[in-house]
């Protein structure tokens, strides 16, 4: 019997509290972005929407609604830090996400530690335990399905450094729960975190 269901067109609204689209897609990993203008202007800022899109060469990405400093120094520079958000963290993060003038510093606004990169001319957050040092691929505006361009870009770059902190190597396997990452939920407040109470492991049918 098919149950029935809640159903709605995004074009004519969700008729909902809030947009579920982000719940439903979550949690997500948090793209915590540091990047730099031309002028030398750090800025840090935080991206809901980010995943990783290729292993060789490493691709990551993030999307932002508006043409914010992250966009613009990222395509004035071609460079730009994603930041491990941890539990920690999650206040630090939270208060970069607040809207400042042009050309103020989060770090400051965060009490963050800046920390030069190796590869690229951006600010890492020294507190961070995991940092990937990136370099511009595309900078893609999207479109709706009628062909109609949106006021949201995609920000993909590659990975040309990794700095991970040794504590969260065991026997050279990165332990995802120990690093107590912190996943963006929907609603207008809702993050989760991650144990190993909550692990399970699957082999692929063709590795078995």
């Amino acid at each position: 019997m098919t149950r029935s269901r809640y159903s709605y067109r995004p074009t004519d609204g969700h008729g909902l509290p809030h947009d579920p689209l982000n719940a439903i897609i979550g949690p997500r990993p948090i793209g915590w972005i540091s990047s730099q203008s031309a002028a030398g202007a750090r800025n840090l800022a935080p991206y809901s929407f980010f995943n990783c899109f290729n292993y060789r060469p490493p691709i990551i990405g993030f999307s932002s609604s508006g043409w914010k400093d992250s966009v613009r120094n990222i395509t004035e520079t071609g460079e730009f830090v994603w930041n491990l958000t941890t539990r920690r963290l999650a206040e630090a993060m939270n208060e970069t996400s607040a809207s400042l003038p042009h050309g103020e510093d989060e770090f400051l606004r965060a009490g963050l530690t800046a920390l030069p990169a190796t590869q690229v001319n951006v600010s890492m957050v020294a507190e961070s335990p995991v940092n990937f040092e990136c370099r511009l691929t595309q900078c893609i505006q999207l479109h709706n399905a009628g062909g109609e361009a949106i006021p949201t870009w995609l920000v993909l770059g590659e990975v040309i450094a990794v700095h991970i902190d040794p504590d969260l190597l065991e026997a050279g396997i990165f332990q995802t729960a120990r690093a107590e990452p912190v996943l963006r939920a929907g609603g207008p407040s809702a993050y989760y975190g991650i144990s190993e109470a909550h692990r399970f492991d699957l082999t692929r049918p063709d590795a078995r």
